[in-house]
């Protein structure tokens, strides 16, 4: 899947795997009681942040396809041609699955 949206320099874009929607004995999860998703697919990553001297970029982590979790608040959401996206710095991923 490719999105429109490119990331500056250490940011990416994720797209959140939704949780399950029952529990292990068959109840309904309403979506009050859902937790905040931690876990999605890359998109589109950015070309990296500049080093401490300036003269060139640090190589980034994570690339596209990358199913990653991340920090439970962090990042920016963003809502773009009706699909809802996750702008993070590679500072709030905290691991790849995989």
């Amino acid at each position: 899947m490719s999105v429109s949206i490119k990331p500056l320099e250490d940011r990416i874009v994720v797209q959140a795997v939704e949780a399950e929607q029952t529990t292990a004995s068959g109840l309904v999860i309403p979506d009050t009681a859902k937790e905040k998703p931690q876990e999605g697919e890359v998109l589109a990553v950015g070309p990296g942040r500049w080093n401490e001297d300036g003269d060139e970029r640090v190589p980034m982590d994570v690339k596209v396809g990358d199913r990653v979790i991340y920090s439970k608040y962090g990042g920016t959401e963003v809502k773009h041609g009706g699909t809802e996206y996750l702008i993070l710095s590679a500072r709030d991923v905290l691991a790849i699955v995989g």
